[in-house]
């Protein structure tokens, strides 16, 4: 048995995270590791406290046909960086990794072209995370360099996430 090589590792903690999302559209997980050491982990559901769109059987992007990176305002989920990044201290992310994987609900299919929307972008720039890893296949990831979301400015030039 050949061993599974350490980004696709966390990517797979990050897909197991995943598992937990509340999502009715699409389902992702994130895990902050610094020093190869697991910082935190994060998956997109509601605000604690507040009904998540799985419970309600409710989501009003997909009831009003919201094209993928567009209308987050209208979205009950705290998206997965994000609570990743909450539930870590800035110091353990300065210089760190955020592994990132996505699905469709539906499916299960990995999201083609997944990318952190441009919100989760500048919270992830914030606290000093310095690459992400995007799973495309169950074995193939990009690696973004957190300095070309600095570098390219999409408030400036635009661009899509989630």
């Amino acid at each position: 048995m050949q061993r599974r090589d350490k980004t696709n590792y966390y990517l797979d903690i990050a897909e197991t995270v995943a598992k937990r999302s509340t999502c009715l559209r699409r389902h992702y997980g994130a895990v902050i590791v610094n020093h190869d050491e697991i910082v935190s982990t994060g998956y997109a559901g509601a605000p604690r406290g507040r009904k998540n769109c799985s419970d309600l059987n409710r989501c009003v992007r997909m009831e009003l046909g919201i094209p993928r990176g567009q209308r987050y305002e209208l979205c009950r989920s705290v998206h997965a960086e994000a609570n990743a990044i909450i539930s870590a201290s800035r110091e353990k992310m300065i210089g760190s990794t955020l592994y990132l994987v996505g699905t469709e609900a539906a499916t299960g299919e990995y999201i083609k072209g997944s990318n952190s929307c441009s919100m989760c972008k500048r919270m992830i720039i914030n606290a000093g995370i310095s690459t992400v890893v995007v799973r495309d296949t169950a074995d193939e990831y990009r690696t973004i360099p957190v300095q070309e979301w600095i570098d390219h400015d999409e408030s400036i030039e635009g661009s899509m996430g989630y």
